[in-house]
């Protein structure tokens, strides 16, 4: 792209290669990440991936159909634009800020510009209503035209079974400076020094916090100390989550004694329904002692730690 960008070629790189190589760097889809926008991925997760030992070689079915549709949403984005596009076939490396990578889907032939392809369920289409683009991917684009110099970044997507979109991203230079910014204190002062950032509350730091800790040691215990003013303001927060579900349960008890048996209660602000609902669970105590041998054959054991805060009296 430019004479301040380094390329990796990627043909000939095994899989462990390239992922070996993304540990070395903050890629497109880490950025997101990396500024709290990733509503599935947190700091924590992204330290995690770059400082562990274990490449990070975790697959889902969506990420798999993603790959897969790649292709097929570039040639989407050709036929509708009728503009060119071709594989890279190296990642790019800044060499103004080493730490930032970029492994693009594909580059617009005649334009200084990439292109990033992906997919989403229908339940995400909302996401994507009125032009918006998730901010973790505008966030992505701009990552690579902070690392390769790109005037624009296109971006296209396949909401499956409903819509075709694509989007044009011009260049902001106060938002890279910001992205720059952010990405060089999140390698310098985390990942170079091995300083585990702040959890923030997210599922994805859930997850990673309960892997790295693992399972507890019977009757093993720690003394507490530096905690007492964050577990104070933890008391606090659950009373005020209990004053205000009582508050929003006071609220719907008036709305359901005004419906009486009415299904459904509406204006020109506000809809509201309250149906028939019926839900079958299997009563596991009486299988259990009538049906000992079949409880057995298909109950499942669940290990996990239960996290439990007690004033001490």
């Amino acid at each position: 792209m430019n004479k301040h960008t380094e390329r990796i070629p990627t043909t000939g790189m095994t899989h462990e290669e390239w992922l070996g190589e993304r540990k070395n760097g903050i890629g497109g889809s880490d950025a997101g990440a990396v500024c709290g926008l990733n509503p599935y991925r947190s700091p924590l997760a992204v330290y995690q991936d770059k400082t562990g030992t274990e490449t990070d070689d975790t697959d889902s079915e969506s990420m798999r159909q993603g790959r897969d549709l790649e292709d097929y949403v570039a040639r989407r984005f050709m036929e509708q634009t009728g503009k060119k596009a071709r594989r890279a076939n190296v990642i790019y490396k800044s060499r103004e800020h080493p730490f930032m990578y970029a492994n693009v889907d594909r580059l617009i032939i005649g334009e200084n510009a990439g292109l990033e392809c992906k997919t989403a369920s229908a339940y995400s289409a909302d996401k994507w209503k009125d032009g918006h683009i998730p901010e973790s991917y505008q966030i992505q684009c701009h990552h690579y035209m902070a690392v390769t110099g790109a005037d624009a970044w296109y971006i296209a997507v396949v909401i499956l079974g409903k819509d075709f979109l694509w989007h044009r991203i011009g260049r902001d230079e106060s938002l890279i400076r910001n992205l720059i910014s952010i990405e060089s204190d999140f390698w310098n002062s985390h990942v170079v020094p091995k300083i585990m950032p702040e959890p923030d509350g997210s599922e994805s730091s859930e997850r990673l916090i309960s892997k790295l800790a693992g399972k507890a040691i019977s009757e093993k215990e720690i003394p507490l100390s530096g905690f007492d003013e964050q577990l104070k303001r933890r008391m606090e927060i659950v009373e005020l989550i209990e004053r205000l579900d009582t508050e929003k349960k006071t609220i719907e008890q008036k709305l359901k004694l005004y419906m009486g048996d009415a299904e459904i209660a509406e204006n020109d602000r506000y809809r509201i329904t309250w149906k028939n609902s019926r839900t079958e669970r299997l009563d596991t105590k009486a299988l259990k002692q009538e049906q000992p041998e079949i409880y057995r054959k298909y109950a499942k054991t669940a290990e996990s730690r239960r996290f439990l805060v007690k004033p001490v009296a």
